[in-house]
């Protein structure tokens, strides 16, 4: 057993509003025998708060755990960087989380920020396009291209957002999530962790496993979202029950 766990959210511990059997048993058998819990989402749609709200609803322990989103972090990446005005491709979440830090715009903004966006259309590609191509910062949550949802279905990811926009600006973002190590690093210094004491739980090879080998944690790789093998030797089980 291991002194800490950081679970990512979609598709490991639920798929959409779907909870993976068992997820919640595990991590409070983890919780109870001591371990200490964060939980590290590339999903910009909701905000800390919505994220605490939906985990706490569905039963996952939050007193006393670590949550960091890409909303959330890309908010602090922004404040730290003294962004004053941003225009923002994404859901709810992403927009709450910038507009507490910095003026939300479509006119002359100094950074544009994009997320998931069920909404996207070319009217907000040409948006940004033209914002980025005019000076402003280019800020992406993540670079995931899909989404796991119920019955093991995706559907589109941040990530294609991203690569559109990026097309047409003809710039590559600043990426704030995962595989980048830094909501894995917050979370270790939030709750007191060592990083070779800490398992790095996921199902993206690519963000999860990648992020908290960066980190310098262990890892473990669930097969209960996007990814369906998993490498030879590579620690993993076909959901997170393989853990307790």
């Amino acid at each position: 057993m291991y002194a800490g766990y950081l679970f990512d959210l979609d598709g490991t511990l639920w798929r959409g509003n779907t909870l993976i059997p068992g997820a919640v048993e595990t991590v409070r058998r983890l919780q109870d025998a001591g371990a200490r819990i964060g939980y590290v989402t590339n999903n910009s749609t909701q905000s800390t708060e919505q994220f605490v709200a939906k985990l706490t609803g569905m039963g996952f322990p939050t007193e006393g755990c670590a949550v960091k989103s890409t909303a959330s972090g890309a908010a602090a990446y922004v404040a730290a960087m003294g962004i004053g005005s941003a225009y923002v491709v994404g859901e709810s979440g992403l927009h709450a989380s910038i507009k507490a830090v910095a003026e939300l715009t479509d006119e002359s903004p100094e950074a544009v920020v994009v997320g998931l966006c069920f909404s996207f259309d070319y009217e907000k590609l040409k948006v940004a396009m033209r914002a980025i191509r005019g000076g402003a910062s280019f800020i992406a949550t993540n670079r995931d291209v899909t989404y796991p949802m119920e019955g093991g279905n995706l559907i589109p990811g941040a990530g294609s957002v991203v690569a559109a926009v990026a097309a047409a600006a003809e710039r590559e973002p600043i990426v704030i999530g995962k595989p980048e190590p830094t909501m894995i690093l917050q979370c270790l210094d939030e709750l007191g962790l060592r990083a070779e004491e800490t398992l790095v739980v996921g199902d993206r090879l690519d963000t999860d496993i990648e992020s908290g080998q960066r980190a310098g944690c262990p890892v473990h790789l669930v097969l209960s979202g996007v990814e369906t093998v998993a490498p030879l030797g590579m620690a993993h089980s076909l959901d997170v029950n393989g853990l307790a």
